[in-house]
């Protein structure tokens, strides 16, 4: 069976200590590579051969609930159930809090019968039985998750809930029900901490939850892109059919104002497309016959008909959305950190609870019992680990979808990461730093040569070729209107250039090194060269039987941009390098241009691979920036490889970051965001940390012996509570993050 990656739903996930279960669960699995749990969107991503209902099995064996998520429609069920998850948790708030929240202040107010008394008894019984109703309506779920853990040998945030809350109610059955064989000091019912610590903790979970749906809006607004219905023209007829039903090479027709439904190439009419949504550009772009769509794109004016060219799972869109949530899926080496800490969290935290339960019974003062159990309750309840498992992931799904918003798509946690701490970026020069589309703009030919001959006999040895270069030479042939003769026993020599038979003569075409190599003496050409050289132009030899004929003299412009985004980088520390197969002196002409001052020229394709490598030696954190595919073995090398993606032709299998804009402040932007997002989950987890850290201390009593002071179990459920939204709060923060200079961007 073929490797495979399955998204499933997980749900009945509590705490970080869940996320260890359910990944070791999916693990364990045969045929299994690669799972990975994301906490803050219960989801599980898994690569390997195992079938789904294997991963299902595991999964629900484990304790969780589990379910394939294939598309739109499944992701709109998954919002559904969270909705009615959310509203569900509102409902327990409600019903806990209109039983605890009366008996407290009845408590607070001391309008509540004592236990002891014949009318109290009575009062108290029927209280503990609407508690106990409290806890199976409203804290069923906190019950179940955690018998459901201790059968599979785990504990996690219901483990803590069930013993606290459990612990509170029987200890005041009890004290209902004998209170004769319970000190005076200590005949105390707390009902009213179990009813409102379910109800704090229902309420928390049903604010993390809303502010959790906000953390996925990238994915939301991609999904939404894609239309569900198109018109497709079929036997002469214009149907509107689901888009699912769309083949390849089908005819559509796109009306005013549509979105176009999946990517293709026009074939009659003519309009004007909003792809902002790919290239963030507000500019609409004009679109004539032969010119490729984007699905999602939006149609501005005209009308057209095109012919469907990638469909499904392999259109861009569909493309962006799977990369973007696997990036959000993803966990960088501080999440893999924290998730670690949290599984042995729960564990620590229960035999901190026991050792509190044993000094307060054995060392503490009457009613021993009532202390023992507050001082327990409290610290299973501020210890839940909740906010220590939303911290990275959360951060993580907002960053990687503000990046998607700027046209940054992040592969994974890592590059995230990673992307903040570079030193130095290395720019390859063509379709990079420069536009990627060459133009012929000099002819210079040798005595006994005319240009039309010299055009003529370079298109024609060039026609074998598939390098920009070439085209850019056959199409300034193609517009004198030169008919080109074609080339035999056509060679392309690897950062040198061109050699076959034209016309029946023996026809070289490339760079200086090329000419010396074959005993080719250009002569007063190599003056002209080197002043075409300096004027960031490529001049390319034509030799002739053994001859210079002339000098095909060749210019890439560079992008608007380029020289304000190298500008950020540079303002952010970060050093620049070009790294060019050009001649130095127009890989320095380039530089020149657009403030770049290390250049690196004359590279062979294979040699790119030991530059960055050598670099990476000097102790510096490389950042590469190339097409994506001539830069490959580069970019692989680089820390972070940044992939230039234009129009529809993304490289996105090709780096650790895809640029889907063809501009170098995308760079400049991952950079920013990856560190506003490392920042952030930095200050969660040190929120977290420091919240147990200290909660839990005081909840155990510490502060008793100097201060006289307890921590009522019902603020440790609020605090508590309040924690995870706190996280949850702070990365939303990020979602408001602008990456400085973007202004600048047209």
């Amino acid at each position: 069976m073929p490797e495979q990656q399955i998204r499933l739903s997980i749900s009945g996930m509590s705490c970080a200590g869940c996320v260890a279960a359910a990944e070791a669960a999916l693990k364990g699995v045969p045929g299994v590579t690669e799972a990975t749990v994301n906490f803050a969107e219960h989801t599980a991503v898994v690569n390997g051969t195992a079938s789904a209902e294997q991963l299902i099995a595991a999964v629900t064996q484990a304790g969780y609930g589990a379910a394939v998520l294939r598309g739109a429609d499944d992701e709109a069920e998954k919002e559904a159930a969270e909705l009615a998850h959310y509203r569900r948790l509102l409902r327990n708030t409600l019903v806990a809090g209109l039983v605890g929240v009366p008996l407290f202040l009845g408590g607070m107010a001391g309008l509540l019968p004592h236990v002891a008394t014949p009318a109290g008894t009575l009062f108290w019984l029927l209280i503990g039985l609407a508690t106990l109703a409290v806890l199976i309506y409203a804290g069923g779920h906190f019950f179940t998750g955690a018998w459901k853990s201790f059968w599979n040998h785990n504990a996690n945030m219901d483990t803590l809930i069930a013993l606290g809350t459990g612990s509170a109610w029987s200890y005041s059955m009890a004290v209902v029900l004998f209170p004769e064989r319970v000190p005076s000091l200590a005949q105390h019912a707390y009902f009213e901490a179990a009813a409102i610590i379910i109800a704090l903790i229902n309420l928390g979970s049903a604010l993390e939850v809303r502010a959790r749906g906000k953390t996925s809006e990238a994915i939301k607004r991609l999904i939404h892109l894609q239309p569900r219905t198109a018109r497709v023209v079929r036997d002469g007829k214009e149907l509107d059919l689901p888009i699912d039903q769309i083949g390849l090479d089908e005819t559509l027709r796109v009306r005013p104002g549509e979105r176009i439904a999946v990517d293709g190439v026009i074939i009659e009419g003519h309009s004007t497309v909003d792809e902002s949504m790919l290239t963030g550009e507000p500019r609409p772009v004009k679109k004539r016959p032969g010119d490729e769509v984007t699905g999602g794109t939006i149609n501005k004016a005209g009308t057209f008909l095109f012919q469907a060219r990638r469909v499904g799972a392999d259109t861009v869109l569909a493309r962006i959305i799977e990369m973007v949530r696997q990036a959000q899926s993803s966990k960088p080496a501080i999440g893999r950190l924290a998730d670690r800490v949290a599984s042995i969290f729960v564990p620590v935290v229960l035999i901190v609870a026991v050792m509190t339960f044993l000094a307060w019974y054995n060392f503490g003062p009457q009613p021993w019992g009532g202390y023992a159990l507050v001082t327990t309750m409290t610290v299973l309840i501020i210890a839940c680990p909740c906010a220590l498992g939303l911290a990275t992931p959360m951060s993580i799904m907002v960053g990687v979808g503000k990046a998607a918003e700027y046209g940054v798509l992040i592969r994974n946690g890592d590059a995230l990461q990673q992307a903040g701490k570079l030193t130095t970026v290395i720019l390859d020069k063509t379709g990079t730093v420069t536009e990627g589309k060459p133009g012929v703009t000099a002819l210079v030919p040798a005595s006994g040569w005319d240009e039309q001959q010299l055009l003529r006999m370079a298109a024609g040895v060039e026609s074998g070729s598939e390098h920009p270069l070439a085209q850019a030479v056959l199409d300034a042939a193609l517009e004198q209107g030169i008919t080109v003769s074609p080339v035999t026993d056509f060679e392309a020599v690897a950062g040198r250039g061109v050699r076959g038979r034209v016309d029946g003569k023996h026809v070289l075409f490339g760079n200086d090194r090329f000419m010396v190599d074959n005993g080719v003496y250009a002569g007063d050409l190599e003056k002209r060269a080197a002043a075409l050289a300096a004027q960031a132009e490529t001049p390319i030899y034509l030799a002739v039987d053994g001859r210079a004929a002339g000098i095909v003299s060749v210019a890439d412009p560079v992008k608007p941009d380029s020289r304000d985004a190298i500008a950020r980088l540079g303002a952010a520390g970060i050093k620049v390098v070009l790294l060019t197969g050009d001649s130095r002196a127009t890989a320095e002409a380039v530089a020149r241009e657009v403030g770049v001052e290390e250049v690196i020229a004359e590279v062979m394709p294979e040699d790119k691979d030991s530059k960055v490598s050598g670099l990476q030696s000097n102790g510096e954190i490389i950042g590469m920036v190339g097409d994506g595919i001539n830069d490959a073995p580069a970019l692989a090398r680089a820390d972070v490889g940044f992939a230039i993606g234009t129009g529809t032709d993304v490289a996105i299998e090709s780096a650790d970051i895809t640029l889907i804009r063809g501009s170098l402040h995308g760079v400049a932007d991952a950079i920013a965001i990856s560190n506003a997002t490392v920042t952030n989950i930095k200050q969660n987890l040190f929120g977290a940390f420091v919240y147990n850290s200290i909660g839990i201390p005081v909840a155990a009593g510490v502060l008793y012996p100097l201060m006289g002071m307890l921590l009522n179990p019902m603020v440790a459920g609020a605090a508590m509570a309040m924690s995870s939204l706190t996280v949850v709060s702070n990365a939303n923060r990020l979602r408001l993050f602008k990456p400085r200079g973007e202004a600048k961007r047209g």
